[in-house]
C-alpha cells in the first residue's frame, strides 16, 4: 500500500495567502457593490426575503465550525480559479449593461469560488463548496418571476382553503383569488400567497438537509418537502379564516388573517418540518438529536516524497486577485460609458383628444412617482360619449441600465389591494398587425376592471416579461440602448354591462391611441438626432 501525506503549507505561505483571500474578497464587494446594496434593499423592504441578513452569518459559522478541517483540506492551488472568475467577471459586465442584478449577484458567488479554487485547488473547494453556495438563499428572485411565481401560489393556496372550508359544509365559491361565502368575500392577496415563509423555509430546510445525518434521499426529501408544506400550511390559514368567518362573522376575518400571519405560520412549518426529520431519523434507528452534526472533510493527502512549491501555489491567486481589480475597474468604466438616448416628444405634449376620446390628464402621488423612478409618464382617463373612461398609463425609462425599469403590473396591481382573478397571453389586431398582449381581471370589494399591458422596447410590443429581459440584455450590448416603456390600459366592467362590453371599449381606445404614441415612444430606429447621455 502507498504511504501518503498531508499537505503541509509553509506557514508564511498560509499567512499571506489567507490576507491574499480577504483582500480579494473585499476588492470583490468593491466590484459587486452595486448588485450587493440591491440585495441589502430587497432584504429591508420585503417580508419574505428579510431572513437574507442571516445567510452570510450562517455560511460564516458553517466555515468556522471546521475551520481545522478546512485548513487540512488546503491542496494544490488551481488555474481553474482564475478562469472561474474570468467568468463570473463576464457574467458581472452583463448583469450591469442588462440591470439584471440577479447575473451579478450570482456572479459574485461564482467569484468566490474562483478564489477557493487559485487559494487550494479543488479540495479546498469540495470542502467548502455548500458554505458558499448556501449564500443563494440570500439572493431574491426578479420581480417579474416573483410575481407570477406568487399569482400562481395565490391560486393554489385559494384551491386549498376552499376545500378545507367545504369540510364544515359551509358552503363556498371560488372565483379566482376570491373565496365567496356568499354574505363575504375573502380576497386571496398577494401577501397571501405563502411566499413569505417559502423562501425562509427553504433556506432552513437546506441547512437542515446539509446536517442531517442520513441517507442521501432523507436528505432530498427534507429539503423538497420545505415546498408542500409551505404550500399546504397556507391553504389551512386561508380556510381557518374561511371557517372563522362563518362561524362567529366578518369581524374575524382581519383578527385571524393577522394572528396566523408571520412566524406563526413559519414556526408551524419549521415544526412540521421537524417532525418529518424526527420520523426519518427514527425509521433509521437514530436519535434526533444524534442526527445533527456539521460534516468534516477529510484531509488532502499526496503520496510520500510529493512536495508543494511554495512560490508556484502564490501565483494563480495572486493573478486571480489581480483580476478582480480588472473586474471592478472594468464594470467601473463600463457604467459610466455614454449610453445612446434617443430623442423623444415629451408626454407633456400628448393631445387631450384622440380620434373620439377627450382626455383628462392627472398626476401621480409625489411618493408614488419618486418610488418608481421614471423620466416621463403618461396619465390620463379617456371617456366617449358615454362618459366610459378607458384609463391610459404610461411609464417611459430612458435608460435601464441602473435598475430602473418598469413595474409589472402583476406586483403594483396586488400592491393597490386589487386581486388578480385571471391572467391570459392574447394576441390582438387592433394595434394595426396581430401582437400580444397580457389581459388580465382583476377585483376589489364589488368592483371588477378589465387590464390590458405590454412592454414598448425599442420599437418592439412585448407581453411575455422574459423576452423583454432578453431584449433589454441584446440590445444593451448590441445598440447601447436600453430605453423602455410600459403601456397599460383599464377600463371598469360598469353595472349592467358584460366584460365582452369592457372589452370592446378597450379595443376601441387600442386603436385609436396606439398610433397617437408614435413620436413619445421611440423606435428601432428613431428619426432625429440620438443624444448621448453622460452620467
Amino acid at each position: 500500500m502507498m504511504s501518503v501525506q498531508s499537505i503541509r503549507l509553509p506557514r508564511a505561505y498560509a499567512i499571506n495567502a489567507g490576507l491574499l483571500v480577504l483582500l480579494g474578497v473585499a476588492v470583490a464587494i468593491a466590484g459587486f457593490h452595486g448588485a450587493l446594496w440591491e440585495l441589502v434593499h430587497r432584504w429591508t423592504s420585503q417580508e419574505e426575503y428579510g431572513h437574507g441578513f442571516l445567510i452570510p452569518v450562517v455560511a460564516a459559522w458553517l466555515l468556522w465550525t471546521r475551520r481545522d478541517a478546512l485548513a487540512a483540506s488546503v491542496g494544490e492551488p488551481s488555474w481553474a480559479g482564475f478562469a472561474v472568475i474570468l467568468f463570473a467577471m463576464v457574467l458581472h459586465v452583463v448583469g450591469e449593461l442588462s440591470a439584471i442584478f440577479l447575473l451579478s449577484q450570482l456572479a459574485f458567488i461564482i467569484a468566490t469560488f474562483g478564489l477557493v479554487l487559485s487559494c487550494g485547488g479543488y479540495s479546498l473547494l469540495k470542502a467548502t463548496f455548500v458554505p458558499i453556495i448556501y449564500l443563494i438563499f440570500a439572493i431574491p428572485l426578479p420581480y417579474f418571476i416573483e410575481a407570477n411565481l406568487s399569482l400562481q401560489l395565490q391560486l393554489i393556496s385559494s384551491q386549498l382553503g376552499v376545500s378545507f372550508i367545504k369540510l364544515f359544509s359551509i358552503p363556498v365559491y371560488l372565483d379566482g383569488n376570491v373565496i365567496d361565502l356568499g354574505y363575504y368575500k375573502l380576497q386571496v392577496v398577494d401577501a397571501c400567497s405563502g411566499l413569505r415563509y417559502l423562501y425562509p423555509l427553504l433556506s432552513l430546510s437546506f441547512l437542515a438537509a446539509y446536517l442531517f445525518r442520513a441517507p442521501l434521499w432523507q436528505r432530498a426529501l427534507v429539503l423538497l418537502s420545505s415546498i408542500p408544506i409551505t404550500i399546504a400550511m397556507n391553504g389551512l390559514r386561508i380556510g381557518i379564516v374561511g371557517v372563522t368567518v362563518d362561524r362567529w362573522g366578518t369581524q374575524m376575518a382581519d383578527g385571524v388573517l393577522h394572528f396566523f400571519e408571520g412566524w406563526i405560520i413559519f414556526m408551524a412549518c419549521s415544526a412540521l418540518l421537524a417532525l418529518e426529520i424526527y420520523l426519518l431519523a427514527l425509521l433509521s434507528g437514530r436519535r434526533f438529536f444524534d442526527s445533527f452534526g456539521v460534516p468534516q472533510p477529510a484531509t488532502v493527502s499526496l503520496p510520500l516524497g510529493s512536495k508543494v512549491s511554495e512560490s508556484r501555489v502564490g501565483v494563480p491567486l495572486i493573478a486571480s486577485v489581480a483580476l478582480l481589480f480588472a473586474i471592478g475597474l472594468s464594470v467601473s468604466l463600463i457604467t459610466h460609458r455614454p449610453e445612446i438616448i434617443p430623442e423623444r416628444t415629451p408626454f407633456a405634449t400628448f393631445p387631450t383628444n384622440v380620434g373620439s376620446w377627450q382626455g383628462r390628464a392627472s398626476m401621480l402621488e409625489p411618493d408614488v412617482e419618486q418610488g418608481l423612478k421614471l423620466d416621463d409618464y403618461l396619465l390620463s382617463d379617456f371617456a366617449r360619449a358615454d362618459g366610459k373612461p378607458v384609463n391610459l398609463y404610461v411609464a417611459y425609462y430612458s435608460s435601464q441600465r441602473k435598475g430602473e425599469s418598469p413595474h409589472s403590473p402583476l406586483v403594483c396591481i396586488p400592491g393597490d389591494g386589487w386581486t388578480i382573478t385571471s391572467l391570459a397571453r392574447t394576441v390582438t389586431s387592433e394595434m394595426g398587425e396581430p401582437q400580444p398582449v397580457n389581459r388580465a381581471t382583476i377585483a376589489r370589494n364589488s368592483e371588477k376592471q378589465l387590464v390590458y399591458y405590454w412592454y414598448e422596447e425599442r420599437g418592439r410590443k412585448i407581453a411575455n416579461e422574459y423576452w423583454s429581459k432578453w431584449y433589454l440584455l441584446s440590445d444593451a450590448l448590441t445598440k447601447n440602448r436600453t430605453d423602455g416603456a410600459l403601456v397599460r390600459l383599464i377600463t371598469q366592467v360598469f353595472p349592467g354591462e358584460t366584460e365582452h362590453d369592457a372589452d370592446e371599449r378597450v379595443k376601441a381606445f387600442m386603436r385609436d391611441v396606439v398610433p397617437s404614441l408614435k413620436g413619445f415612444l421611440p423606435g428601432d430606429s428613431p428619426e432625429g438626432k440620438l443624444a448621448q447621455r453622460a452620467n
